[in-house]
Order: C-alpha cells, then sequence, then structure tokens
C-alpha cells in the first residue's frame, strides 16, 4: 500500500510516500515561499527520488485543515488534481490528528495536545491520548480561546504533550500554573507529511476514503474577511 501525503497547513510544506508503514522518501520546505509555488515541485523530486510514480500511488493523503486559508486550499487543491488523473482515491487528515501522530513513537502515556495558532487569542485544537503506543482520540477539531484549553487541562492535571506551531507559545505562558505540561521536541512539534501519512494509514483500514470529487477543505470558521463582512451585517 502507497501513499503519497501533502501537509502545507501552515507555512510550513512537505509530502512523503510511504509503504506498509515505511517512510521511502520524504520533502520539506520552509522558506517563506507560497505552497503554490513548492508543493507541487516536491511532490514530484519525493516521487523521484523514491523511484516511482504518480501512477504507483494507491492513495494520496491530505492535511485537509484547519490552518491557514489559502495553504489549506493549495493542499486540497494539489490533491485533487494528483487524484483526478488516475482516479486516485484520497484521504482526508485533520491537520490536529496528523501532528498528534508524530508523538506515537515517544515513551510517553497521557495527553496529546495539538495546538495551532488561530490568531485573536484562540487556537485549533483537539484531544487525544497516547497510551501504550496506541493514540485515540478524546475531543474533536475546535477553534477555541487559549484560556479554554488552559482551564481544562488544569481540572484534568494529567501529564499533557503540546505540539503545534501555538504550543510553545502556550507552554511558555502556562508552565508555572500547569506542572503536568511537556513541550514536544522540535523534531515532531510541527506538522509534518510523515503524520498525515501514518493517519491516513488508520483510515485506509477503516474504509474511510473520498473520490477526489468528494475531498474539500476543513477550516472550522470563516475567513477573516468573511467574519467582519457578518459583523458589520449584524449576523
Amino acid at each position: 500500500m502507497k501513499i503519497l501525503s501533502l501537509e502545507s497547513s501552515t507555512t510550513a510544506a512537505s509530502c512523503c510516500v510511504t509503504e506498509d508503514g515505511q517512510i521511502l522518501s520524504r520533502s520539506a520546505i520552509h522558506a517563506n515561499l507560497t505552497h503554490s509555488r513548492t508543493l507541487m515541485p516536491m511532490v514530484q523530486s519525493t516521487l523521484s527520488n523514491a523511484d516511482l510514480t504518480l501512477k504507483e500511488m494507491d492513495y494520496i493523503a491530505i492535511a485537509a485543515g484547519p490552518g491557514s486559508f489559502t495553504g489549506v486550499r493549495i493542499g486540497v487543491a494539489a490533491a485533487k488534481g494528483l487524484a483526478f488523473a488516475d482516479n486516485i482515491p484520497c484521504i482526508s487528515v485533520s491537520t490536529l490528528e496528523g501532528i498528534a501522530h508524530l508523538a506515537k513513537g515517544l515513551p510517553f502515556d497521557g495527553f496529546v495536545c495539538p495546538l495551532m495558532d488561530a490568531r485573536c487569542q484562540q487556537v485549533y485544537t483537539a484531544l487525544f491520548e497516547l497510551k501504550d503506543g496506541v493514540l485515540t482520540r478524546l475531543q474533536p477539531d475546535k477553534a477555541v480561546p487559549s484560556q479554554e484549553v488552559k482551564q481544562y487541562l488544569q481540572e484534568q492535571n494529567r501529564p499533557t504533550l503540546l505540539l503545534g506551531d501555538g504550543a510553545e507559545m502556550c507552554y511558555t505562558a502556562w508552565m508555572s500554573e500547569l506542572d503536568c505540561l511537556h513541550l514536544a521536541p522540535l523534531s515532531i512539534r510541527y506538522p509534518d507529511a510523515i503524520g498525515v501519512a501514518f493517519a491516513a494509514e488508520e483510515k485506509i483500514l477503516l474504509g474511510d476514503t473520498l473520490t477526489p470529487a468528494e475531498l474539500l477543505p476543513i477550516y472550522l470558521r470563516l475567513p477573516q474577511a468573511e467574519r467582519e463582512l457578518k459583523d458589520k451585517q449584524g449576523q
């Protein structure tokens, strides 16, 4: 089972090719270039380095959001375009779930809490539990004030691993009041196509696949321009 996985939900972008849980090839870039310029060349080089072609992929997985509206749109559009040519089944992976899957190899038992900076003192987050190497979702993806997450973790008082581009910000703000927090190492802290691939494998086993036409972005909230327009209209 060969999977081409893409991640472009934040300022960084990455892609990888995996086969039955093994990473064959991976490319990543974080150079403040638009994903529309970098993602497709990375896909081509990643496939080439694995000595494989797009036609040989059994599935295409994409981090479909939440995240940067532009990044998510570019990633989903790229995945749809690649899949349409040969009608390759698609896997829609939550960006937060992909981040959480990066923690599976750690000797850690407790909560896994991905945090993405959603601006306006809000975060995109979800909650998972890692026990004996098995990751279980406890809460759905949501956009909430960061203080709400802090209060919940304070009440639970369980060892909690923070990941994502909002992890360091929250860890610094909360560490004096929550001694249960652990900050994930830099090597696995940020969204990566490898986490998308690991999450996709589980979805494939459950039959959770989509046609290219069914693949859609996951935003959780409206873009800022639409929110401001609705505020002006009193909606």
